[in-house]
């Protein structure tokens, strides 16, 4: 007798989902390592300046899968990180959603090594037809990510158009 496992989304609904919402903004990184914080401190900074109804922050820190589980129940994302590109500090990409379509496997995925592409390919494969579909990722170009080092000013001018942006975004949820 074979019997079917369930999909990983079906295994979520156990009353403990985040609030759906318009739109989920995820800081990622390390607070503790200069730069590499400019998620998490825009989350802060967002936070500070008022959230308006339908919009729900996350600081996503260095709890890779835990983004994955964020993303439950929202219409749209966008996640903020720091890059490491060697293009100049402070440098803003803006990764829409039609190029995440290629992300790394699941598989061999282990959590010192999760970064913002994985929590979306993890994503994918926990939610299933629950994943929301307009993803955009914000990446600030590091200058530095040495331990105990403060956010950079190049981090922080990136950041503060990052943060721009997804005010934008707000009043595009609210239009």
């Amino acid at each position: 007798m074979t019997t079917s496992r369930p999909a990983p989304h079906e295994l979520l609904d156990d009353g403990h989902a985040p609030p759906p919402c318009d739109l989920l903004v995820i800081g990622c990184g390390n607070l503790l390592r200069g730069d590499d914080g400019v998620g998490p401190i825009a989350i802060r900074t967002l936070w500070q300046r008022g959230v308006p109804d339908g919009v729900r922050l996350a600081d996503g820190g260095t709890a890779g899968m835990d983004v994955a589980f964020q993303m439950q129940g929202a219409r749209r994302v966008i996640i903020i990180d720091a890059a490491q590109t060697g293009t100049a500090p402070g440098t803003l990409f803006k990764v829409p959603g039609s190029e995440l379509e290629e992300l790394p496997p699941v598989d061999g995925i282990h959590s010192h090594s999760f970064r913002w592409d994985h929590a979306l390919a993890f994503g994918r494969w926990l939610l299933g037809p629950s994943m929301p579909t307009d993803v955009t990722v914000l990446l600030i170009e590091a200058a530095s990510i040495e331990a105990g080092a403060p956010l950079s000013a190049p981090a922080r001018t990136g950041m503060e158009r990052a943060v721009a942006l997804v005010e934008d975004a707000y009043r595009v949820s609210a239009a």
